[in-house]
This record gives C-alpha cells, sequence and structure tokens, in this order.
C-alpha cells in the first residue's frame, strides 16, 4: 500500500486541522485516499472518518506487532489509491530522546515519505535551518514537501518560499495557507471534541478544505506518496490472529458519548473473526443483550456524565444480572470507572456507578496519567492465561481513591521497562483497568 505521512515539528502546528482539510479536498476532487492516524488516538480517527468519509485505524509503531501493522494496513488497501496518516506529536517525538517509537521510527520502517507542517507565524527565514535540520536529522526519513500554516500574507509566504528554496532544493513547497479562525478545532481535557459531538463539524472540515484546495498543490501532494510499505527482515514473521483475542463470540459494546473509545481496527478483526458485535447506550439506559456471552465498556467520558449513568437503571440491573451469569465483563479507563463502586466528577459529588468492581475514582483533583504500558495478566481471564503479555496505553486525569478487596489484573510497566506495580482489578468474571489494550505481545 502506497502512503505519505503528514507530520510536523511538534504539537501545536496544525497537523491534524491540514489532514481534514487534505482529505476533504482530495475526496471532493474524486481522489480515492484512505485515512490513518499514528500512535494511540481515539479522537483524531473520528475526525478523519468525518472529513474522508471512511474509517481511519491507528497505527501504533510501539504497540503493534509488525503482523498486526501488515494486517491493519491490508485491510487499507481496498479501493484507495494510498493512505494518508497523520503523525503524533513532532515527528522524532518517541519514547525516548532518540525517538523510539515516534512517526520517524514509523515512516523509516514503512518506507513512505514525509510532508512537514510547518506554523509560520512569526517565522521568516528561520524555517529554512528549521526544515533542513528535520530533513538530515535522520537519513532513512525522506522529508519529501513542506506545507506552510498560518502564513501572514502573500509577502511573507515569498519570503517562507524563498529561504526554503536557497537551503533545501530538494523539499517541495506544497503550499502555504493564511491565518482563520472558522477552522479552529473545538478542545476539551482529552483532546479535541470528538467530530460525532462538535455542531460545527462539517462547517470546520469545508471551510479548511476549502482552503487547502486553494492554497496547496494537491497532485504534487498526491505525487509523493511512496511504498508499496517496506519491512525489515526480523518483521517476517506472522504469528496470525486478532489484535486482541475476542472477549466472546456475542460481545455487546457500550457506544455512546460516555463510552467511544473503541478502535475500529480492532472491532473489524473481531468481526472477520465472526464475532457478533452487538452496541447498547448506557447512556440511554439500555442494557447489554442477554444473549451476550461478554460486555466490553469501553472507555470514553463517564466524568461528564456521572449523574445519567447514575440513573440508569435499567443499564444497571443488565450489568449486574450479566455479572451474576457469569458473563465476562471488561472495562477500560472510563469503562473501569463505571464498573466500579463510584465517581466523583468534577465539582466532588460522588455517583454511585456499578459497583462490580471495588474501586472509587475522582475526577474531582485531576492528575495526568499518560504514556504507553506493558502490562502482564496476573491470572486467566477473558482477555488470555497467566502470563498473557500486552502493550497498551494510559491517558486520564481520574484517580482512584480506594481500592477494596480483589485480584490485581496486570503487573504494568511503562514503555521504558520501569515497574508501575499493580494495575486494575478483577472480581470473578468482571475485569477492568485503566489501561486501554492494543495489542498482544508476541
Amino acid at each position: 500500500m502506497r502512503g505519505l505521512i503528514l507530520a510536523a515539528p511538534g504539537s501545536g502546528h496544525g497537523k491534524t486541522t491540514l489532514t481534514l482539510a487534505l482529505l476533504r479536498a482530495m475526496r471532493d476532487r474524486g481522489l480515492r485516499v484512505a485515512p490513518a492516524k499514528i500512535g494511540p488516538d481515539y479522537i483524531d480517527p473520528t475526525w478523519h472518518q468525518r472529513a474522508a468519509g471512511r474509517p481511519s485505524p491507528n497505527l501504533d509503531p510501539w504497540a503493534m506487532r509488525a503482523a498486526s501493522l501488515r494486517r491493519v494496513l491490508g485491510a487499507l488497501a481496498g479501493d484507495a489509491t494510498f493512505v494518508l496518516a497523520e503523525g503524533v506529536m513532532g515527528l522524532f517525538d518517541g519514547i525516548d530522546a532518540v525517538g523510539t517509537a515516534s512517526t520517524g521510527d514509523l515512516a523509516a520502517r514503512l518506507g513512505w515519505p514525509v510532508v512537514l507542517v510547518v506554523d509560520a507565524h512569526g517565522m521568516a527565514a528561520s524555517v529554512a535551518p528549521l526544515v533542513a535540520g528535520f530533513a538530515c536529522h535522520r537519513p532513512t526519513v525522506a522529508i519529501a514537501g513542506v506545507i506552510l500554516n498560518r502564513v501572514g500574507s502573500a509577502p511573507h509566504a515569498a519570503l517562507l518560499r524563498d529561504a526554503l528554496a536557497a537551503a533545501c532544493p530538494g523539499i517541495a513547497v506544497l503550499g502555504s495557507l493564511p491565518r482563520d479562525a472558522a477552522i479552529a478545532l473545538p478542545e476539551r481535557h482529552l483532546g479535541l471534541v470528538p467530530a460525532r459531538e462538535a455542531s460545527q463539524t462539517e462547517t470546520v472540515i469545508a471551510r479548511a478544505a476549502e482552503l487547502v484546495a486553494a492554497s496547496v498543490d494537491l497532485d504534487a501532494l498526491a505525487g509523493l506518496a511512496g511504498g508499496p510499505a517496506t519491512w525489515s527482515v526480523e518483521d517476517d514473521e506472522d504469528d496470525g490472529g486478532a489484535l486482541l483475542a475476542p472477549l466472546g463470540q456475542r460481545i455487546a459494546i457500550a457506544q455512546d458519548h460516555a463510552f467511544l473509545f473503541a478502535y475500529p481496527a480492532q472491532l473489524a478483526l473481531w468481526r472477520r473473526a465472526g464475532v457478533r458485535l452487538d452496541f447498547f447506550s448506557p447512556l440511554d439506559d439500555e442494557p447489554p443483550p442477554v444473549d451476550a456471552d461478554a460486555v466490553f465498556l469501553p472507555g470514553g467520558y463517564p466524568e461528564l456524565h456521572a449523574g445519567r449513568l447514575a440513573a440508569a437503571s435499567r443499564f444497571a440491573a443488565g450489568m449486574r444480572a450479566a455479572a451474576a451469569r457469569g458473563v465476562a465483563i471488561y472495562g477500560e479507563c472510563g469503562g473501569y470507572m463505571t464498573l466500579g463502586a463510584g465517581l466523583v466528577d468534577a465539582d466532588g459529588r460522588r455517583h454511585a456507578m456499578l459497583g462490580l468492581l471495588p474501586v472509587e475514582t475522582s475526577f474531582a483533583e485531576r492528575r495526568l496519567h499518560l504514556g504507553y504500558r506493558d502490562v502482564v495478566a496476573r491470572s486467566a481471564t477473558m482477555l488470555g492465561s497467566a502470563g498473557a503479555r500486552f502493550a497498551g496505553h494510559e491517558f486520564h486525569y481520574a484517580r482512584i481513591v480506594s481500592e477494596g478487596a480483589g485480584e490485581p489484573l496486570f503487573d504494568a510497566c511503562d514503555a521504558r521497562g520501569k515497574a508501575l506495580g499493580p494495575a486494575g482489578r478483577r472480581v470473578g468474571s468482571v475485569a477492568g483497568s485503566f489501561v486501554h489494550l492494543v495489542d498482544r505481545r508476541a
């Protein structure tokens, strides 16, 4: 599969807005472009899907095995001409000082060229050493083009182009976009507001696409896509199977504004394995289907809807009945908080949750928990056997107020191998943790 990666020197340069604009502008021109997001992110892909009209899977250079990356890329191919993948943070920002597991790492691994988005506000000739430095930093990462963002005027754009032409003659300046407050994307504490919740989603995407169509050479950009993806020798083995083994054969999945952090690629692979997926809305007081043999409460924003969840009596009764029948119930992050005994919201009000796990959580005194996680199962569960290893990530502001009796679910380490202690809880057929699992470890 041919591909192109849109990256930036750091966060805040506008790569998400540019990605949306390019996806929509190329779609409007009849180009078949498949979106993707590099790294662990549930929210940006919701915007990608709205802009491109097709799902945007995650390509994670740390948490996904080579076999899993190949499988996801294979599913992306379809009728698309190439993949446009949005990077994460800065191009070389990874888990350490050399950029391990960064966007640049994946670019080198796939052999896909990079288009660098540079916020040129307040910058003139200094853009040249910035881009030149990125171009020579890692020879295996090809900077094929630049898009200049938040440019002040036509003379400003000309100055930037002249500086880049003199210092970086092999790098195409594909276009420059003016500053425009109308294309600002709405944000909240975990990043962007999900596209399905933002009232101006279509207006913002359409306006951004209009600017890009007038300012960026789309044909030249599409012509830069490289590939097919290349793989190193050590990546040759494929042990088959989905990213994570199915939790059951009939999985009920909570899906609404409080529970929306489930990776589309994982759900698609479960379906391909013959698993039936049924979706229900706790916020609408829907219980899980009684014939489900597993229930999955993904992450999301239960802290914003704690009152409604506490009042959802049919949902609670259905969940407790499923637990009593021995149905496998698994919750991640927000789902884990909902499985607990109580949740304290940002205003300090406690709301009773399902009480299926002995955990009290609070959003009242926010504390950031962020990073990749390598976890090992303490005992056999719906996730796999005792000792099974998984890669995942954690990103939330909640804290655990108290934990009662119950077996810890995992032993956890961070991406550098530093032990973080036990994570999560398990009681009978119910289990959960703050970790969003991405893939099995070989």
